[in-house]
């Protein structure tokens, strides 16, 4: 493994996740259990079938936070590689060219490019000029690794209050009934962070959509046998 200074991506205080990341990374496990409490049947349920989809469910939730955990791994290691690819192109880039204003425009936000002047940009291009290689080797360091585990239990911790239910109420229906309000509730909140991040004038109407929308997914993707 390599250092922070020579492998890790992003600095040991930087977020593993930006919210709308984690937001989603919520959202995207809570509609795969919900395509399996969703086609949960009181009538015919017995202690058996509430244990299968017991199984299933958390089942479905390690397999999930599993999935994302190694994408992030491997999403780290594609930045790395970009990263190198472009810090070699700035060091043949003249100073002050077309060539490396696109390219640092390319990496830096859309809003900083906006209000950068070209004297700025040049400066900027300088001081990389000056800089020595930032690492060595393309591995992941031990900070990729933490997050990767932060991403697994992320998924499967927040996706738990819709299985729980089935664990603690002994009535079937009951179990449906609360299990469902939770994932609505999930889904309520999950859509009024998305409107607050994104400014949204009534959050709630956000929220609503999202709720629906949810419901929505998880219909179709029921119907066509997911």
């Amino acid at each position: 493994m390599t250092s922070n200074e020579q492998g890790s991506s992003e600095s040991p205080e930087q977020e593993v996740l930006d919210p709308v990341s984690r937001m989603s990374e919520i959202l995207f496990g809570l509609l795969m259990v919900l395509t399996f409490t969703g086609t949960f049947s009181v009538a015919s349920a017995g202690e058996g079938t509430v244990r299968e989809l017991l199984i299933a469910s958390v089942g479905c939730n390690l397999a999930w936070g599993l999935v994302d955990g190694c994408m992030l791994l491997l999403n780290r290691l594609v930045e790395l590689g970009h990263n190198w690819q472009l810090w070699q192109h700035l060091q043949k880039a003249p100073l002050g060219s077309a060539q490396a204003t696109g390219l640092l425009a390319e990496a830096m936000p859309y809003l900083v490019t906006r209000v950068m002047k070209a004297e700025e940009v040049q400066a900027l291009h300088q001081r990389l000029l000056e800089h020595p290689a930032p690492w060595t080797r393309m591995l992941v360091g031990w900070h990729d690794l933490r997050a990767a585990v932060a991403v697994f239990l992320l998924v499967f911790l927040s996706t738990l209050p819709v299985v729980l239910p089935f664990v603690l109420l002994s009535e079937p229906l009951h179990a449906l009934r609360a299990s469902n309000a939770i994932a609505l509730s999930m889904l309520f909140i999950i859509g009024l962070g998305y409107g607050r991040f994104a400014g949204a004038r009534r959050p709630w109407i956000t929220a609503l959509v999202f709720t629906v929308l949810g419901v929505a997914l998880v219909s179709a993707t029921i119907a066509l046998g997911g």
